[in-house]
């Protein structure tokens, strides 16, 4: 699917041929006074125009014909045959003056980036696109922020899963065009959010298939195919070279599986190699029974999200090669699934990890830390600048935040904010925890140096803490909980491809930093030893 801007009128986007065209009406618009009928589609057209600009410049007067779609839009307000909460739909169907075959005026409320999320969303939804090839969606001129939403908004309206659903009726939406009053300084922004779609997409894809489509290996593979010629470089490690580096708390994850674990290392070099990079870390858990400390039956199947942290980190890169950033990014993913086989691990069994840390593993369905402590250990060679790591790792973080926020745990002050920023800005948001070293306490082991549970009170918490064992104290190091983000279930079950959207504004943002002040680097917090909130 293919986005395209074009400086549009509102009486000019009535003259372009599209199957459908949507048209996104702010409360500014309502505010023109139009003192007779010749006018009124002309100051309706130039408040909507507007509503991002107030002073942008009148348009010349239309014909009657020219006005019609902007006469028609401000008369269904005037007579309240559309409601003015924000995504309320009016549905006109071959509207005189008009070229597009069904026309959706749509309420998008301040016209801020959530607004607009919200107002697209149930534009497409009511328009039944169908097997239309060509949208037509007049915005005005919304900020850069508003046109990366309702871009990806249409996205997500009109993705179709069909990899393994080959009767399931595929994306029909070829092109959509983005109406707006200047379309030159949103430019930029088309090309980031177009980027960013495409990552977005990838990682649903992938978190999507089934679990014997997405194996450790198909996984890899896939990643390998983003390298090809795009400032990326990939290298795959089995499980020799991955039981040759010492990484026993993957390797006893890893165990019990017929599929062959894949450690899957990406560079992305967008700046001189002295320059640090910044590391992604993503959990790819291709499948989760639990072990031996095997999950209960119903909803099982769900539990080929928990790549979900893998899918969004590579998603990144896709993006980052499309966008080119100056700024240096290593991803890691550790792949395998967690299966009760007679190698599996047991509770009980103590593993020593790549750190040298022995881990008393008390319950096998704790296995996505398992795998992440080895690869943040492995992490510290490329001496990062931020190490971030991204995981569906608990239920405790879905019990605490439902599904709007990610988890959001770090050591330093300027990161969390930094990632919080980014998330604020591209609809993806986290919200951050505690790490306070009480919560340490419930990580002891009689038989090793910690272990991989520490009860039910504060899960999320201590998981975090776990993870921090395996992180230098001067190393700026941040984890998102994503399990309660990363995939929807019941009638809309699916990845959300989330937060890729988040992770990419942020790399944007560092890489606008390091232009500023190449040597910079995050600051230990001052509780960064003994945080309370």
């Amino acid at each position: 699917m293919d986005f395209e801007l074009k400086t549009l009128t509102l009486q000019q986007a009535a003259s372009v041929a599209a199957d459908a065209l949507i048209v996104l009406w702010p409360d500014a618009a309502d505010a023109v006074d139009a003192d007779n009928p010749a006018d009124a589609g002309a100051d309706s057209a130039t408040a909507a125009d507007s509503c991002a600009s107030a002073a942008a410049a009148k348009p010349a007067k239309p014909s009657r014909s020219e006005a019609a779609l902007a006469q028609w839009a401000r008369a269904a307000v005037a007579d309240a045959d559309i409601d003015p909460a924000v995504g309320s739909v009016l549905l006109a169907h071959r509207l005189p003056g008009v070229q597009a075959r069904k026309v959706a005026l749509v309420r998008s409320g301040d016209a801020s980036p959530a607004a607009t999320r919200k107002a697209v969303l149930a534009a497409v939804a009511a328009l039944k696109l169908g097997s239309a090839q060509q949208l037509l969606l007049w915005a005005g001129q919304p900020s850069a922020a508003a046109l990366a939403a309702l871009v990806q908004a249409t996205a997500d309206a009109s993705y179709s899963y069909t990899h393994t659903k080959p009767k399931a009726k595929a994306r029909a939406l070829q092109g959509v065009v983005l109406g707006v009053r200047e379309a030159a300084p949103l430019q930029a922004a088309l090309a980031q959010a177009t980027a960013c779609v495409k990552a977005v997409e990838w990682a649903k894809e992938w978190a999507n298939r089934p679990p014997n489509h997405a194996t450790p290996t198909l996984l890899a593979e896939a990643a390998q195919q983003l390298a090809q010629g795009k400032r990326l470089q990939v290298e795959v490690l089995g499980p020799k070279e991955v039981a040759k580096l010492g990484m026993g708390a993957y390797l006893a994850v890893a165990q019990g599986s017929e599929e062959p674990l894949r450690f899957i290392v990406l560079h992305y070099q967008g700046a001189p190699k002295a320059s640090a990079p910044v590391v992604l870390v993503g959990k790819g858990i291709t499948f989760d029974t639990g072990g031996i400390s095997l999950k209960p039956g119903p909803e099982m199947d769900e539990m080929k999200f928990d790549m979900g942290g893998a899918a969004a980190v590579l998603g990144t890169f896709v993006a980052l090669a499309e966008l080119q950033p100056a700024l240096n990014v290593i991803g890691l993913v550790p792949c395998c699934e967690n299966m009760p086989d007679g190698r599996a691990v047991k509770p009980g069994d103590v593993v020593t990890s790549l750190s040298g840390q022995t881990i008393e593993i008390l319950n096998t369905d704790a296995e996505g830390r398992l795998i992440l402590c080895d690869a943040l250990t492995y992490a510290a060679r490329f001496k990062p600048r931020a190490l971030i790591d991204v995981a569906t790792l608990t239920g405790a973080c879905v019990i605490a935040l439902g599904n709007v926020r990610a988890g959001l745990y770090s050591n330093r002050d300027e990161l969390a904010q930094a990632l919080q920023a980014a998330g604020e800005a591209t609809l993806d948001p986290c919200w951050r925890m505690p790490l306070d070293d009480e919560y340490e306490e419930g990580l002891k082991s009689n038989f090793a140096d910690l272990a991989n549970i520490a009860g039910r009170p504060a899960g999320s918490v201590t998981a975090a803490k776990f993870l921090q064992k395996f992180v230098a104290p001067e190393q700026a190091w941040a984890h998102l909980d994503i399990a309660g983000v990363a995939w929807k279930g019941g009638t809309a079950k699916g990845a959300t491809g989330r937060p890729v959207a988040l992770l990419l504004q942020y790399l944007l943002d560092e890489a606008a930093r390091l232009a500023q002040q190449p040597d910079a680097l995050p600051q230990p917090s001052a509780g960064a030893k003994r945080r309370k909130r």
